[in-house]
């Protein structure tokens, strides 16, 4: 599927603007295409917010990002820089979730599928979670059948909260705590009063609602930096692209001609083809007069925040790869030893926080002081081990916010002016803000012009072709 390498120097030229998922899926699309293709990064790497950095003997991932097997786009993305097999999924939806805040003491329950239909699929699990009185067990069936019946894609539901659904539904804010949020925090950024139900209904439904494994989750067991940056970058040069990094765009511009002028700190370009995929205030930044009718509503799309806690013990701790917690600030809990190549027996343990408003700018010592014992509450073997290194990565811009009336900001691909267009998470996918969403957008973006070209190239996505 790669492409020969061998591009005509007077083929169509485009210019992809932003090396994330994003960028680089428009990139190799473009190239494959046969367009003669230069991506400009502006950071020394590729792999936009899902990146790789050092620590020490560590290779450590800025944050904790997972995929499911519903995720067409993404594992297309894997299979296109000969990925796939370093991010595995699981053979069968699993995830153990400990709750410390019990009465009675932690109780540790169990989301997993059968090989049911669905939505037989999760009905055991379900029956058997221990997080959730009998009727809330019940009233779960009845939300999910409700849920169902729902179309994402319908502009009514960007305008209602998933929260206000869900109480309407019979749904205890236990219910909601211990299973919708358990799921919806790390998949949209934002807990169910603060999610638009149109986004939560995609996330539900296409995960959970749709075929029987589509929720089986999947992560990368080596750092994201193979993956996102150096497999990235061995694709991308096989299919012909010229990548430029440390490359930061200064301005896009129409020439008299109708074609596009791209300046950099350091040259000058001229394309036929433009694709901003950046964020979206650096997108509003570099758009030329017109482009857009009402440019201002990028910046009206709000983002939010992640944070990641990573610990250092001198010992194994977690014998599972992952798990949840209830009753505790501790979000999702990932063993990252073995990708992060720990030595000399010790377990590294990585915390992914989502909704992290109330901690991204607080004090590593204050986080210290609020995680580590929070860590020996749900994992009684580190009350004695030995911490290692305690340290966090922060990202304040980690995701579009999920809102409602979000879906009326978000732009699509193509701008209003020709040959220029739009790619990112936060464009017009229908998904939240993830992996999925920037390669979907980046899959939009390079067909929307190859259409404009007059170029006829199969979708590589059945069900958007």
């Amino acid at each position: 599927m790669t492409g020969s390498g061998r591009h005509d120097q007077h083929a169509q030229h485009a210019v992809v603007v932003g090396g994330g998922l994003a960028g680089v899926t428009t990139a190799l699309e473009l190239a494959d295409a046969g367009l003669r293709v230069t991506l400009l990064e502006g950071r020394p790497r590729l792999g936009g917010l899902a990146f790789s950095f050092k620590r020490g003997e560590l290779t450590v991932d800025n944050g904790q990002h997972v995929y499911l097997r519903c995720c067409t786009a993404y594992r297309w993305f894997l299979d296109r820089v000969d990925g796939a097999a370093l991010a595995p999924l699981q053979d069968r939806l699993d995830v153990p979730v400990l709750d410390v805040a019990h009465p009675a003491g932690p109780r540790l329950g169990r989301l997993r599928r059968s090989a049911l239909p669905v939505p037989l699929h999760l009905a055991g699990s379900l029956a058997r979670y221990p997080h959730l009185s009998l009727a809330e067990r019940a009233s779960v069936g009845r939300a999910a059948l409700a849920l169902r019946r729902l179309d994402p894609a319908d502009p009514a539901l960007d305008g209602l909260d998933f929260a206000t659904w869900l109480r309407r539904y019979g749904q205890s804010p236990r219910t909601i705590e211990a299973l919708w949020d358990l799921v919806g925090v790390a998949t949209l950024n934002a807990t169910a009063e603060q999610s638009s139900l149109g986004l939560a209904a995609m996330v539900f439904k296409t995960g959970l609602l749709s075929e029987n494994g589509a929720a089986d989750i999947g992560w990368a067991r080596v750092p994201l930096g193979d993956l996102h940056d150096t497999l990235a970058r061995t694709a991308l040069d096989a299919a012909g692209v010229r990548t430029a990094l440390r490359a930061r765009v200064t301005a896009v511009s129409r020439t008299s001609e109708g074609a596009w002028r791209v300046d950099t700190e350091d040259e000058t370009l001229d394309a036929s083809v433009v694709v901003l995929a950046v964020p979206q205030r650096e997108a509003h930044a570099l758009l030329p007069a017109g482009a857009l009718a009402d440019p201002d509503t990028l910046l009206d799309i709000g983002t939010a925040p992640i944070l990641n806690v990573h610990v250092v013990y001198d010992r194994k701790v977690l014998k599972q790869p992952f798990f949840a917690a209830l009753g505790s600030p501790v979000q999702w809990v990932f063993d990252r030893t073995e990708s992060s190549g720990l030595p000399d027996g010790g377990q590294y343990l990585a915390l992914s926080q989502s909704v992290a408003q109330d901690d991204i700018d607080e004090p590593v010592s204050v986080l210290r002081t609020k995680y580590l014992p929070e860590l020996e509450r749900l994992l009684p073997a580190a009350r004695g081990a030995k911490v290692r290194d305690f340290f966090v990565t922060r990202e304040r811009t980690a995701t579009f916010a999920p809102t409602p009336g979000v879906g009326r900001l978000r732009p699509g691909a193509r701008t209003d002016t020709p040959g220029l267009y739009l790619a990112g998470a936060w464009t017009a996918t229908g998904w939240p803000a993830t992996m999925e969403s920037a390669v979907r957008s980046g899959l939009g973006a390079a067909h929307a012009a190859l259409t404009a070209l007059g170029r006829h190239r199969e979708h590589p996505l059945q069900e958007a072709a």
